[in-house]
């Protein structure tokens, strides 16, 4: 018996199931994670009569839907869902919700003198050339006549014959015909699930935790489907507070469930310095609760896989279920989530721009769950956790082959213990040749997202260090308030005297100062503007620095870990100035980590 059909139906009858509600998204699929240009390239291929792929859809009575209903006869939209909402954008013109769970609009711009279409800016905006919006023109709520009328009034110089041409092969675009694969309502939402991740592997990232998320989404005996909706609802409030009405008034019963009693506090939390994704809850929680670190595994699990028999079997998938919501549920816990907080901001990490790498955050979430599972004491975790995270930042332990590397550290941890485990680690990655000469290489860098740069960033924070010239400000201040690097020899000194933009931009050239203070300093040398400084403070004026004693100067310069050589430093010092502050910043890094 044949599984699935194939037709073809024209965008217009598309947009009519959109309007009617009779396609459904059901809990399988993923946000809108398309970028607008993309939206106005399939609009240009339908407009052209380019072929954009199949959209595949399952009649089924029996699918949990996103709003909690069930499907009742509705085209469940199996494959297809980016196409089917970049349509519903342009052309329907309703808001879609972004991967940072935003509504947004996107609006489509067309110019019919070169069949040209863009994503609606401004500067389109202001151009008579363009239609600002093609969503009226092709959805009929204006006729082509009163389109070719407005663009001729401010385009009396085109020709109106072309114009009106052109205006109606953009109507037409509902006419194409796009390709529908509908799959036999007989399958079941396993197999729907599975045909799902194979159609995707080659298209949008689609990982072994997208594959998780639909296989707890479909299940309704474990809670499956109340835990994907925690995982998305907790995403979603941690950038949307406002997010938590639309839960309450339209999910009872979510909100009557203990999943939504665990997350609703975040509706009122205000912390972005840890901002998970779907994927990193799943990570975490999976981590922590089954000691392991490859997705897979998660799935085989959850589906009853005995690796020992390599049968499947009801118990261990109940079990599975039941470690995963625990796992989550620790997640989610208020007092875990912001003690973690805490610990992150304790080693100086104080902004989402000095932390580089996500599942660094991840693990040490993981481990933090962990170590509190395992009845350690509070400053015994603080400790481990802290020096784990740093680590792992300093050595890149996560930035390739994360999972198997996750997967070798939990078992390792497990096995010997943090204690021992850390050691081993520090013994192996941070010797006296990591201080002494991979450090210092780390931060021959242009780079701001440098792991070696961002972590003495975060030293500087730790030891409360002072602005570069400042006699008040703090540099976790100035990262708090979103200011910005500059550079101690300035740009356009070393500019005018041949340097070219990735000597000048070396992170060893870069302090955090004053917008005024670099201001006034402006394009003099090192020498000038520091020999001024010291002529104002014995003279009693503050117009360069905000420093009023000669010996607060000083020790400014050395607070910040620039050689004191920069009092007399000309553009000739510059290259040896580098090498001499990169060994400062590598002592001061190596004296930070020692301290956590």
């Amino acid at each position: 018996m044949a599984k699935y059909s194939v037709h073809q139906q024209p965008v217009e009858t598309l947009l009519s199931w959109i309007k009617s509600g009779d396609i459904a998204i059901p809990e399988i699929q993923r946000p809108f994670v398309w970028k607008a240009a993309k939206v106005r390239d399939l609009i240009d291929s339908l407009y052209q009569g380019y072929p954009v792929g199949y959209i595949i859809t399952w009649r089924s009575p029996d699918v949990k839907l996103k709003n909690g209903e069930l499907s009742a006869g509705k085209k469940v939209l199996i494959d297809g869902q980016q196409r089917i909402t970049a349509l519903t954008a342009a052309i329907v013109g309703q808001r879609v919700l972004n991967k940072n769970y935003k509504e947004i609009n996107i609006r489509i711009a067309f110019n019919p003198l070169n069949e040209k279409f863009e994503v609606l800016n401004k500067a389109y905006e202001k151009s008579p050339e363009w239609v600002n919006n093609i969503n009226p023109i092709v959805n009929d709520e204006i006729t082509i006549s009163k389109a070719r009328k407005s663009y001729m009034e401010l385009n009396p110089e085109a020709d109106e014959d072309l114009i009106e041409q052109r205006i109606e092969k953009l109507k037409k675009i509902k006419n194409q015909h796009v390709g529908i694969i509908e799959l036999d309502a007989s399958l079941d939402i396993d197999t729907v699930t599975e045909i799902f991740i194979r159609i995707n592997q080659k298209g949008v990232v689609l990982s072994n935790a997208d594959f998780v998320m639909s296989k707890i989404a479909s299940d309704e005996q474990h809670g499956g489907n109340k835990m994907r909706k925690m995982v998305d609802y907790f995403c979603r409030l941690l950038v949307d507070k406002g997010f938590n009405k639309h839960i309450v008034d339209n999910d009872p019963q979510f909100v009557a469930s203990k999943y939504y009693k665990a997350i609703k506090w975040m509706a009122t939390g205000n912390d972005d310095l840890y901002c998970p994704d779907y994927i990193d809850m799943l990570r975490v929680a999976f981590t922590f609760k089954f000691s392991r670190g490859k997705f897979s595994d998660l799935v085989a699990l959850l589906s009853g896989r005995n690796f020992e028999t390599r049968t499947y079997e009801n118990e261990i998938a109940a079990a599975s279920y039941s470690k995963l919501s625990e796992g989550l549920g620790a997640f989610v816990n208020q007092t875990n989530y912001q003690r973690f907080i805490m610990i992150l901001k304790s080693t100086g990490l104080i902004s989402r721009k000095l932390i580089s790498s996500q599942n660094s955050l991840n693990f040490a979430y993981a481990l933090y769950l962990k170590l509190r599972d395992d009845g350690l004491s509070e400053p015994e975790i603080q400790g481990y956790v802290k020096r784990w995270f740093v680590l792992s930042v300093f050595i890149g332990r996560y930035s390739g082959s994360a999972e198997s590397r996750i997967d070798e550290d939990i078992k390792q941890i497990n096995t010997k213990g943090i204690a021992a485990y850390l050691l081993q680690m520090e013994q192996v990655h941070l010797g006296e040749g990591f201080w002494d000469f991979g450090l210092i290489n780390d931060l021959e860098s242009s780079s701001v997202n440098n792991n070696a740069y961002t972590l003495y960033l975060a030293a500087q924070v730790n030891s409360n260090s002072g602005a570069f010239l400042s006699k008040s400000m703090t540099i976790a201040s100035l990262i708090e308030q979103r200011g910005d690097i500059h550079h101690i020899f300035p740009k356009q000194y070393l500019i005018a005297n041949g340097y070219p933009q990735k000597a000048y931009n070396q992170v060893a050239n870069f302090v955090y100062t004053e917008q005024a203070t670099n201001i006034k300093v402006g394009k003099m040398s090192p020498n000038e503007y520091l020999s001024k400084i010291k002529e104002q403070i014995n003279d009693g004026v503050n117009e360069i620095s905000t420093i009023d004693d000669n010996d607060a100067l000083i020790e400014n310069i050395r607070i910040n870990d620039i050689p004191l050589s920069i009092i007399q430093a000309t553009h000739s010092d510059y290259n040896q100035f580098l090498k001499d502050r990169r060994k400062l910043m590598a002592k001061k890094l190596k004296t930070y980590y020692e301290s956590l």
